[in-house]
């Protein structure tokens, strides 16, 4: 030592000349591994793969995504990231791109809407990739300006859609969710039943209550007007429900919500009022949120298999951004439900 305190050297990187020593193959072959190893032979993946091991060499990807002309990240839209239901979808979504190269970005379109012309700018911008959307009231110009500047192709929509807007959509059967639900209340001898909707409006809410109005249909039950009471997928119009029936003189004995959070706002305005559930009334949900299971009583409700849905709407984006095009016609996917029966429902008494 000569008795001063150098500085600390950093190694020097690997390069990409360095992995094709090593491998014996050319660095346009190294490139090639990188980005379409399905052109190589298994011995030469195998040789470059081995090299890039020895030498540490690691992908400067932000260089790559400059001269592929690509943001390396997707965008996720959410309208309301407080609410439970979210959880295991967006998990599904990071699942659903953890081998790829993409990074996720989210925003909430509810504490802070998307200003006009912001889509777009992401994409004109260079910013992001592609899209998932699970906000069903996206701007309809917006969307179609995405469309004309042909970016149409990289925006799927997940659990909620754009009515007459040609995107892929991964979603549930809701109508058929619904028809469980009507179906199950029926078999356990209900005939009064009525329905706290979501917001006037929402795709989700018109698929529910038109499921629920078929069931209801076909198996000849009574209808009232005042059984289908407006909502909006909140605890506190569940609760204002519950002082709605409590007040009725002709009372439903069932009660089929469009969410788990509308489920148990209703039995908790119903507890308050001296009703019980499921002795006086039976109530069923829709989601099959984590809370569900454990409520008191436990929530009768419509599973859907949130994690497959972020990871379906996950690899249909992805098909649509391959370089070669492959998957781009992907038109949506419905993905089943299923009846979950607890403790929220029992037939009715005598």
């Amino acid at each position: 030592m000569n008795g001063r305190q150098g500085k600390p050297t950093l190694a020097r990187s690997a390069t990409i000349q360095d992995v094709a020593r090593a491998a014996g193959v050319s660095t346009a072959t190294v490139s090639r591994a990188l980005s379409n190893p399905d052109l190589l032979t298994e011995r030469t993946r195998a040789a470059v793969l081995d090299a890039i091991r020895t030498t540490g060499y690691r992908v400067n990807q932000a260089a790559r995504n400059l001269r592929m002309q690509r943001a390396g990240a997707v965008l996720v839209l959410v309208p309301n990231l407080g609410k439970p239901f979210y959880s295991r979808i967006l998990a599904g979504i990071s699942d659903g791109f953890a081998d790829s190269d993409y990074a996720v970005l989210i925003a909430d379109t509810e504490s802070r809407p998307l200003l006009p012309g912001e889509l777009a700018g992401y994409f004109l911008d260079g910013r992001i990739d592609g899209v998932i959307s699970l906000d069903g009231n996206l701007d309809r110009a917006e969307l179609a300006t995405c469309v004309e500047m042909g970016a149409g192709g990289r925006i799927v929509l997940l659990c909620e859609w754009v009515e007459g807007m040609d995107f892929p959509v991964i979603r549930s059967d809701n109508a058929e969710g619904a028809r469980l639900a009507v179906r199950h209340l029926h078999a356990l001898g209900h005939r009064k039943i009525a329905h706290v909707t979501g917001p006037e409006g929402n795709v989700l809410t018109g698929a529910r209550r038109q499921g629920m109005l078929e069931e209801r249909a076909r198996l000849g039950l009574p209808a009232r007007d005042a059984w289908i009471i407006r909502g909006d997928f909140s605890l506190e119009c569940g609760a204002e429900a519950a002082k709605l029936i409590l007040g009725m003189a002709d009372r439903p004995t069932a009660v089929f919500c469009a969410a788990d959070m509308v489920a148990f706002g209703l039995i908790a305005g119903l507890a308050k009022g001296g009703v019980r559930v499921p002795e006086d009334i039976s109530v069923v949900g829709f989601d099959d949120i984590d809370m569900s299971d454990y409520y008191v009583p436990a929530l009768t409700t419509i599973r859907q298999d949130r994690h497959r849905l972020g990871r379906e709407a996950a690899l249909a984006l992805r098909r649509r951004l391959r370089p070669d095009g492959a998957g781009a016609e992907v038109s949506g996917d419905m993905v089943e439900v299923e009846l979950v029966v607890r403790d929220s429902t029992a037939p009715p008494r005598a």
